[in-house]
């Protein structure tokens, strides 16, 4: 099957046509977690994103690496280029060491995302194990004529870079109004503009995270450590550079200057951007302290929480929403995500069930279910548009539940085609997994079973009024009996 991916390439504005550098190799790389707390759902929606991004390369064939990193040095407070770093912070109030912090959230970030189904990157770099990769960069751009040191800080000259570059190219910012609306702070009267920011910064006598370097101790600025990683594992030149909307200015489009300049070129062709989750449309984030943690999600701890949500309905809520397009939380919404994904895997269950009905014709040409899975690559395709392949897993849903209700009839290769469908789009893809309890569920399914069984034995002696206690015993439990030709089904609502 003959599949041309078209993604939005935020440095364009425009979809493109995917077309590897070096096929069959993509090379990707997304910027991680700052790890000094627990992740939240805000950090959830990058991970899940790229991860999409990152399978569906994947199922087309490519061999990709994925660069992931995680920012363990150099992040400072409020994200400027004074102030301490978040990390420290967290490490003096807990009286532990800074990568005693950094590594027990590391742990919980990867907790979490395995919880959520996220396949670990290939390679997972630290800021402070690529320190000589980061000060050889920034002694370049200083060699190149595009930064400067003052009393061992560098920064990077962002006027002189624009008189031979676009800097606000990637954002759509001005370099004029950059420099005529950004305050100087206290402690930055030494940079030539407002508008520079920092490649390394002198570590003053109090700040406990540092390293030598020809202008002194000191330690990299938040821009620089994505940029020597990329370009170290990924090449000069690389396909996919991804992360959240609120990165590309000015982190994103710092990258592209401090590349442009250390190495005479850009390093990125396609630069994707997920758009934000919103409380009661304002961005969550650690910052503005609306955040609701995964482990408050997943064990309904949260007093904004209406009860407990698992990680595969978290996955799916985010999911069903355009990457691209913002995300409101909210109870409501994650309810219906839960029903939502309860009828895919309940339907996917049904499939298994279904036998081929000797009533049904052979498909004309391709017949329906290839056109339902040339739905589900068109919407793939386009931008990886998981909402319009939900959409079409959800027909696939109501043809199944009205084969199973004896109100069609579905062939042998349609009930393969199915199965083909949810294999690979809701389980491969999507990355959806089941998360039924193990032995409990078994437990359950066989009480559900003797009920049934006794309310059956009921129907066949005519005692209707045992039958209908069942019944409605299992109704006041959200539990729903269907009955049919073959027998009863139930479901949990």
């Amino acid at each position: 099957m003959e599949n041309q991916l078209f993604i939005h390439n935020t440095l364009t504005r425009t979809k493109e046509i995917f077309e590897a550098i070096n096929p069959p190799f993509a090379g990707m790389y997304v910027c991680g977690p700052t790890v000094y707390g627990d992740p939240h759902l805000g950090h959830a929606r990058p991970a899940i994103t790229f991860d999409l991004v990152f399978r569906y390369l994947l199922h087309l064939g490519y061999k990709v690496r994925y660069v992931r990193n995680i920012t363990d040095v150099g992040h400072l407070v409020a994200d400027l280029d004074e102030g301490e770093d978040k990390i420290a912070v967290k490490a003096r109030v807990e009286q532990l060491e800074p990568m005693e912090v950094a590594q027990y959230y590391a742990d919980r970030y990867f907790i979490y995302m395995d919880a959520l189904n996220v396949k670990r990157p290939s390679i997972e770099p630290r800021a402070s194990g690529h320190m000589i990769e980061q000060i050889l960069m920034v002694q370049k751009i200083l060699d190149e004529g595009y930064a400067y040191e003052v009393n061992g800080s560098v920064y990077f000259d962002v006027e002189k870079y624009s008189k031979s570059y676009n800097y606000g190219k990637l954002s759509g910012r001005i370099l004029e109004d950059l420099l005529a609306n950004t305050r100087t702070l206290e402690g930055q009267d030494e940079k030539h503009n407002a508008a520079d920011f920092a490649l390394w910064k002198k570590a003053q006598p109090e700040h406990i995270m540092r390293w030598p370097s020809p202008w002194g101790d000191g330690f990299p600025g938040w821009h620089l450590e994505c940029s020597a990683m990329s370009t170290k594992y990924l090449g000069d030149y690389f396909d996919i550079h991804g992360g959240g909307m609120d990165l590309l200015f000015p982190h994103h489009e710092s990258e592209i200057a401090q590349c442009q300049a250390a190495i005479g070129h850009e390093s990125v062709k396609y630069w994707l951007h997920n758009n934000m989750i919103t409380i009661n449309g304002q961005k969550m984030g650690k910052s503005l302290g609306n955040f609701i943690t995964l482990d408050q999600f997943f064990t309904g701890t949260h007093a904004s929480l209406q009860q407990a949500y698992s990680p595969m309905t978290i996955r799916f809520f985010i999911l069903q929403a355009h990457y691209r397009s913002t995300l409101d939380f909210s109870n409501e919404a994650l309810q219906a995500a839960d029903k939502g994904l309860k009828k895919l895997l309940a339907g996917y269950e049904t499939l298994g069930k279904l036998m081929p009905s000797p009533l049904a014709p052979l498909p004309e040409g391709e017949g329906r279910i290839a056109d339902l899975q040339r739905s589900c690559y068109d919407a793939m395709n386009d931008d990886f548009n998981s909402p319009m392949v939900i959409a079409s897993l959800f027909e696939g849903v109501r043809i199944i539940n009205s084969a199973a209700d004896k109100k069609e009839d579905l062939s042998s290769p349609e009930l393969t085609g199915l199965k083909t469908i949810f294999d690979t789009f809701l389980f491969e893809i999507l990355g959806i997994k089941e998360e039924k309890g193990g032995d409990n569920h078994e437990v359950v399914d066989g009480l559900m079973q003797l009920v049934l069984a006794i309310r059956q034995k009921s129907r066949e002696t005519k005692d209707w009024g045992t039958s209908d206690q069942i019944r409605d015993a299992l109704q006041k439990l959200k539990i729903t009996v269907k009955d049919g030709k073959d027998g009863s089904a139930w479901n949990i609502e």
